[in-house]
């Protein structure tokens, strides 16, 4: 049976080729596709692709399409059995790829299925969720993220143990199995997100079509979190807090949406203010100067829901 693996890159050259050979010496025997989307880079990730890994299907855009734009591209392409989305920024362990195959060949009733991520000194890294309340979109990532750790606990699903198979409501996007069944079925990504909680909400989908979503942590990765979106970290600020309110948009209303994102305008409003006043104060002006002017820009985008700029 064919895999598919499909990578959307942008500007992580040295991480990609590194992800390429882990997969050249996990694949085995095995029939196995790799397609490279890579959003524009500037790195000279596409030519270390076509020189290097002359094996792998090459996608070079114009511009930067966005994570689910460009896995979509992918999809589109892929001839496999099984669809793999995987990061550029990960590094396939051992038999990964077979241990996450024969588990969705065993349980036809899964959906989706994802492996263990470990951060790169070899701690196990959160990559399993439930879904989100909308009080987890008031406290995740903002001033009140350390008032309810309870909820927000829940919502990381801290409760599971990390070696364990689980049920899980969706997973990070690093590393995600589906198989083809599940794609003709429930589509692609939803282009409405330019990157971040287009996982959350392709799981939520996959899950109401009648499949399970699985933790698996026989199978293990290595993922070197946010080396795209660092490199641009007010976008970072901005796509996040967008795409939150995209899914909350779609899934709870657009007056709940509405709030929130006044909350989050509020929020990034006092930073600000915070921000400017310690620097003014002489505490690390350079990096309270750096902030602010990131905070600014958050304000300045208006914050509205991806999909949605003049809604």
């Amino acid at each position: 049976m064919l895999l598919s693996i499909l990578i959307v890159n942008w500007n992580v050259r040295d991480l990609l080729r590194d992800c390429l050979r882990s997969i050249e010496r996990g694949r085995g025997d095995r029939a196995v596709e790799v397609i490279v989307v890579d959003s524009a880079s500037a790195d000279g990730s596409a030519a270390m692709v076509a020189a290097e890994f002359p094996w792998v299907t090459l996608l070079s855009q114009t511009d930067n399409v966005g994570f689910p734009r460009g896995n979509n591209i992918a999809l589109a392409r892929a001839r496999g059995d099984y669809l793999l989305l995987l990061n550029p920024d990960t590094v396939v362990l051992d038999d990964a790829l077979t241990v996450l195959i024969d588990y969705l060949r065993t349980y036809p009733d899964v959906g989706a299925v994802g492996p263990q991520l470990l951060n790169p000194d070899g701690s196990v890294q959160s990559s399993r969720r439930r879904f989100p309340t909308l009080a987890t979109g008031f406290l995740e990532s903002t001033w009140l993220e350390g008032l309810s750790p309870g909820m927000l606990r829940r919502y990381y699903a801290l409760d599971l143990p990390d070696d364990q198979t689980a049920d899980v409501d969706w997973l990070t996007g690093a590393c995600i199995l589906v198989p083809r069944v599940v794609y003709e079925r429930v589509g692609g990504l939803d282009e409405g997100y330019f990157m971040y909680s287009e996982e959350l909400d392709w799981c939520r989908r996959i899950k109401a079509a009648g499949w399970r979503v699985v933790y698996h942590p026989a199978a293990r990765v290595v993922h070197h979190v946010g080396k795209s979106s660092e490199q641009a970290v007010t976008a970072r600020h901005i796509n996040f807090q967008r795409a939150k309110l995209r899914y909350f948009r779609k899934y709870h209303g657009r007056a709940a949406a509405a709030v929130l994102r006044l909350f989050l305008l509020g929020n990034y409003g006092w930073q600000l203010v915070l921000e400017t006043a310690k620097g003014a104060l002489g505490n690390q002006p350079a990096l309270r100067r750096q902030r602010a002017r990131a905070y600014r820009d958050v304000l300045r985008s208006g914050l509205r829901p991806a999909g949605h700029e003049r809604s």
